[in-house]
């Protein structure tokens, strides 16, 4: 099951990186569905959690603002808007995992995934950037917010 959520986090970082692309280049007849499709289909028997593809990419997608939000202060000398479009992708499924799939997902594998695709698809320092910004996230809006919930009111 692992290697099949890592190849779906792969479709699922794909289908984000070409949608954003093309979005940019005001590509029209952009759809993410039919990325999406497309890139699913390719790998139709390899990845059998098709569900787990299509809940990371609709979840970037839904809370991508808000995702944004939390990453910018999280890597204040790095314009958001600057970023490679890869890795600016990679740290959106990182935060996205390790915000909404807590329950499916454990943190370190989140961020040990999201490494991970930084090596295999971005630049020679793109995995430590990366996990810096994703270990900066866990500590201060996941351990912080539980360690919040549990303290006596």
């Amino acid at each position: 099951m692992a290697s099949n959520r890592h190849l779906g986090r792969i479709v699922a970082l794909q289908t984000l990186y070409e949608y954003e692309f093309r979005i940019s280049a005001e590509d029209k007849s952009a759809s993410v569905d039919d990325i999406l499709n497309r890139n699913l289909g390719r790998y139709d028997q390899e990845i059998e959690d098709t569900d787990f593809v299509e809940k990371l990419v609709q979840g970037v997608l839904n809370h991508q603002d808000e995702l944004d939000d939390k990453i910018r202060p999280l890597a204040p000398e790095w314009p958001l808007e600057q970023i490679a479009r890869i890795d600016r992708n990679v740290l959106r499924v990182g935060l996205y995992e390790l915000l909404y799939l807590a329950a499916q997902v454990p943190p370190k594998v989140a961020i040990n995934e999201a490494v991970e695709l930084a090596k295999a698809f971005g630049s020679d320092n793109s995995s430590k950037f990366i996990n810096g910004v994703l270990g900066t996230a866990y500590r201060t809006l996941v351990e912080e917010s539980a360690d919040a919930s549990t303290e006596v009111q």
